[in-house]
Formats: C-alpha cells, structure tokens, sequence
C-alpha cells in the first residue's frame, strides 16, 4: 500500500492566511506552504475509497483490502474498530498525541502500522519541532534508554518529559516527592500535572527510585531527581553531613545504569543560580548537582529546558 499525502496541513493551510502567530511568520520566513490534508492511497483520493464513519473520523479500505484509520480534522481522535490492526494511521499528532499511545495501548496500532501527522498548523512551532517530535513518537519504543531533562523552576522540562513519552501505550510515573495535603498551592501543582497525563498512565508514589527502575519495564517518567534527593537526605539525616546519602545515591545510579525501560527523568539544574546562604541549601544543592553528573554520564540522552525551549547537549 502507498500513501501520498499531497496536503498534510489544517483546512486553513500552514502557515495560515492573515495570522500573525510566530509559528505561521516563521513558517513564511523559511519559504513554507503546507496545504489542507489531502490523502491518496494507492493513487485513489481517500474520498473515493470505501469508508465507514468511527466517532471522530474514518475507518478506510485500501484498494488492496488494507484498513486505515484517519482523523476526521483538527482535534478529532477516531476511534478503532475492534478486533482490527490498521497498516496506517494518519492522525492529529500536533494536538493529540496521546491518542496515538491509546491506540497502541488497544492494539489497533502495532510497529508495523505506517503513522503519519495530518491537519498540521500553528499548534506546533515550525515543522523542525514537529519532525523532533516525531522522533520520539514514531521511532522505537523499546528500552533500555534513558534521557535526563534538566531545567529550572518552571522551565517547562515535566511537560517536555511528558511530550516524549505521549505516544507511549504504558507508562508509569514516578513521582517521588511526597504530596502534603495542607499545602493548597503544591496540592494545584500536582493537579495541573495530573491533568496533563493521559489517564492510564500508573502512577506510583516513591522515594524507592532504584527499585523502581530496576523492577520496570516499557516507560517510566521521573518528576524528579530533585525531590528523590530531598527524600533521601531527610530520610538519611544527612543536611550536616551528605556524605550519608552516598550509598543510596550509588544504588540509583547502578538502577539507571541496569535498567531495561525507557526511563525519562526531571531533575532541577542548580548551577545556575545564586550560591544557597544556609549550610543546608549549600548541601542539597552540592548533592543534587552531583547526582545529575552522574545520572547524564549513563544517559543516552541529556537536554536542557529553557522557558519551554529545548537544548539538546551533547
């Protein structure tokens, strides 16, 4: 089966007429003109092969007999038939891509089904993002891998951390640093989080990272590497002398070395802010900093959130 897609951008095109946005300016800058989606399949228009209507789009037959799931438009996820594994899905990947890990979740989407981005616009930056995106939602899904995201208070680097596993079928967050029930705004905090996560996501409370990761398999999300470091440092009494943290912090990295999933992990960068005034910030910040040198030497993948930008190092 052949699947051409002469068009792959919303019904507007990208960039879009008479919008202003930085996406659609940077888009006509670089030369870019996307048209609507428009979909041949085998060389016949997707609006002459046999169809039948699922809730947010079209389950397709190819000339060949092949089934392709398709998205109806921007914003619509269309449902599986069951019983059914499509050798393409042509989906809304800018705005949901977290439907493409349902779908694989559901087998209805398998290694071998062909996935592409379709009704594209403005929601993404440039289509260099997308194609970054991509890269993490179509390429292989199997572990070991592990990619350390570093970035400051409110840089952006959970929803980055979030993004990269979206397409994911099973994904299990570890959130390590322990709700307080009394805490109005840390207890939104959390929520905002929550909210932003596809809704199978298992979620597991710890500060036993190392057993974790050495106990897990598929994908695992990290948030973070600085509240397992505040865990471990009251849990050892070790604000006057870190020293005792040194064990636990030679079984996490030994787990993250080991380990068989596709671990992407959320730690603060401190090395950029204002030396700590107390004794006790000057020793989470010292161990913490230590801790992410050692974690990015055993990662394939090591990158650094700025103001919701990405920086990959090297």
């Amino acid at each position: 089966m052949k699947i051409e897609l002469p068009g792959t951008a919303g019904p507007e095109g990208w960039p879009a007429p008479g919008c202003r946005c930085a996406s659609c300016a940077r888009a006509r800058a670089a030369g870019i003109a996307l048209e609507p989606t428009r979909v041949l399949i085998d060389g016949v228009p997707l609006e002459e092969c046999p169809r039948q209507d699922v809730p947010g789009g079209w389950d397709v037959r190819a000339p060949g007999g092949e089934r392709v799931l398709v998205s109806g438009g921007v914003g619509q996820r269309p449902e599986a038939v069951a019983g059914v594994v499509y050798s393409a899905a042509l989906l809304d990947l800018v705005g949901c891509p977290e439907h493409l890990g349902w779908l694989r979740r559901v087998g209805a989407v398998s290694d071998a089904t062909d996935v592409r981005a379709v009704h594209v616009d403005h929601r993404v930056g440039s289509p260099g993002e997308l194609e970054r995106r991509m890269g993490f939602w179509t390429g292989s899904l199997a572990g070991p891998h592990r990619t350390l995201l570093l970035g400051g208070s409110r840089s952006g680097k959970s929803a980055e951390a979030e993004l990269r596993l979206m397409a994911e079928p099973r994904v299990t967050y570890v959130a390590t640093g322990a709700g307080d029930a009394s805490d109005a705004e840390w207890t939104a905090r959390i929520e905002a989080h929550r909210e932003r996560r596809p809704g199978w996501w298992e979620t597991v409370e710890t500060a036993g990272l190392a057993d974790a990761l050495a106990s897990a398999t598929g994908a695992v999300l990290v948030d973070g590497i600085g509240s397992w470091v505040a865990a471990v440092m009251e849990e050892t009494d070790a604000w006057d002398d870190p020293s005792r943290v040194q064990g636990r912090v030679e079984e996490l990295v030994e787990a993250w070395r080991g380990t068989a999933a596709r671990v992407v992990a959320v730690s603060d960068e401190v090395g950029m802010s204002l030396v700590p005034t107390t004794p006790v910030g000057r020793a989470f910040r010292d161990v913490l900093g230590s801790v992410n040198q050692r974690l990015a030497a055993e990662s394939e993948d090591v990158a650094l959130v700025v103001a919701g930008r990405v920086l990959e190092l090297p």
